[in-house]
């Protein structure tokens, strides 16, 4: 997908905020897919490019390699808000739609302790838009939540495993067919998430800290621990910024391969041209997509 300033992709309807992908043929033409050039860089600084990473800002489309074939919106405090310690109550309603990834997450303001993931990252909900995703006999769609913890001394070495929590809902009772309460409370002492005021996960570290909790010390040997000068909330002791998006498929594993949706999935997780797949493949889940019931 690619995240940009358009009202299509964000907006205030009714008092409520929404975050909704849209199709990138509806604004520029199918064409422009395979033959476009595609440039975020603006003229000025709410315009500007805010990730360069992997021809981020600026591409070309090819038949072999289309262009992002989604438009969505990612919303960032980055400049306006941040804070350590408090407590976080999010209601939303998430969105319903084969292979949609909505996220309400927060990152550092500052990488105090180095680059991802030293500087840790809180994910408050994360969940997936299919109705029935099938993995090892479990749904794993809209039916399922997470929150998460990621830390670790550098990549790929992150102990999130030890800091995942997930909710489900009863069957047929998604969270994108009702509003639910998305709950952080977030001391000097724990980290607490908690949905419609049940608590689903709490991560409170010994003195030894987050060092401790990811079993560091037996899997990089010499390395040094990032956080020993921090304290035992560290790198959960500094300022950190909200972030709310829509993301729409991926190649990292957020939807296995091996997992069964009615359709099947139009692309691997391996494959080099995953986007044109997944275009390609859009007569299985563009019917999934019914207007506002996409948006976060």
């Amino acid at each position: 997908e690619i995240y940009n300033n358009n009202r299509s992709n964000s907006f205030v309807k009714d008092g409520k905020l929404h975050i909704k992908p849209t199709l990138t043929s509806d604004q520029y033409g199918e064409a422009f897919l395979s033959s476009g050039v595609l440039n975020l860089q603006g003229g000025s600084p709410a315009d500007a490019c805010t990730n360069p990473q992997d021809w981020g800002c600026e591409r070309t489309g090819s038949a072999s390699n289309l262009l992002n074939p989604i438009n969505s919106a990612r919303i960032r405090t980055v400049e306006s808000f941040s804070f350590t310690y408090g407590k976080v109550e999010v209601r939303a309603k998430l969105p319903s739609g084969d292979w949609l990834w909505p996220a309400i997450w927060l990152l550092p303001r500052f990488n105090y302790y180095g680059s991802w993931p030293s500087s840790g990252e809180i994910d408050l909900s994360e969940s997936r838009g299919n109705k029935n995703l099938i993995n090892n006999g479990k749904n794993i769609g809209s039916e399922l939540t997470s929150s998460t913890l990621h830390f670790g001394p550098f990549w790929p070495l992150n102990g999130y495993e030890h800091a995942h929590f997930e909710k489900n809902t009863a069957p047929g009772t998604g969270f994108d067919t009702n509003f639910s309460l998305f709950q952080l409370e977030w001391t000097p002492d724990y980290i607490k998430f908690s949905i419609n005021n049940e608590v689903i996960g709490q991560v409170a570290p010994s003195e030894s800290g987050f060092w401790e909790i990811g079993q560091f010390s037996s899997q990089v040997g010499a390395v040094d621990n990032p956080w020993k000068y921090g304290n035992k909330m560290a790198p959960f002791d500094q300022p950190f910024y909200f972030i709310l998006n829509v993301a729409v498929g991926g190649v990292n594993n957020f939807f296995p391969d091996g997992a069964q949706n009615p359709g099947g999935k139009p692309w691997l997780n391996t494959s080099p041209q995953a986007s044109t797949d997944f275009w390609n493949g859009r007569d299985q889940w563009l019917p999934t997509w019914n207007d506002d019931n996409v948006a976060l």
